[in-house]
């Protein structure tokens, strides 16, 4: 597996992937403001993808802010064939390697837990098992579905 910065190439896999997420985050696929972001990060050097080592298809994708003190994980995302073989971590380890040394705070919006992904996409006990803790409630997802602040001190 190879974790790179995504580059304009790379827009149309995001899509993709969004695609097999919209069930449980909403509409994106169809969404020009979505799709506007992606392209945003991407010039921005601030989204990163996965992909096999030869292919083209992304594993993965991830989008980030780089603002110290408090860096933000936007979106991330693994592919359903790619679930649980090490792509979201790879994703943010690199994610991490960009950001200056020094004590931060990460922080992610994730699904609550009374949301339906939040034991089917593993996405709470995946931030769990980096080291993240449960923070307050955030705002509902555009589906109506719970949302919750993750966060990790970094150094």
């Amino acid at each position: 597996m190879i974790v790179r910065s995504a580059g304009d190439q790379d827009a149309a896999g995001f899509i993709v992937l969004a695609g097999q997420v919209e069930h449980w985050f909403g509409p994106m696929v169809d969404d020009p403001v979505f799709c506007a972001v992606i392209d945003q990060h991407i010039r921005r050097a601030t989204a990163l993808v996965a992909v096999g080592a030869g292919e083209t298809d992304l594993l993965g994708g991830l989008l980030f802010s780089a603002k110290p003190p408090t860096y933000h994980v936007r979106w991330l995302v693994i592919s359903e064939s790619a679930r649980r073989l090490g792509v979201g971590r790879a994703l943010m380890t690199e994610m991490t390697r960009r950001f200056p040394p020094g004590p931060a705070m990460l922080e992610v919006v994730t699904f609550g837990p009374d949301h339906p992904g939040a034991a089917a996409s593993g996405a709470r006990a995946f931030y769990e098992r980096l080291g993240f803790t449960a923070a307050e409630a955030a705002a509902p997802g555009p589906e109506g579905g719970s949302r919750q602040v993750y966060r990790k001190a970094i150094s």
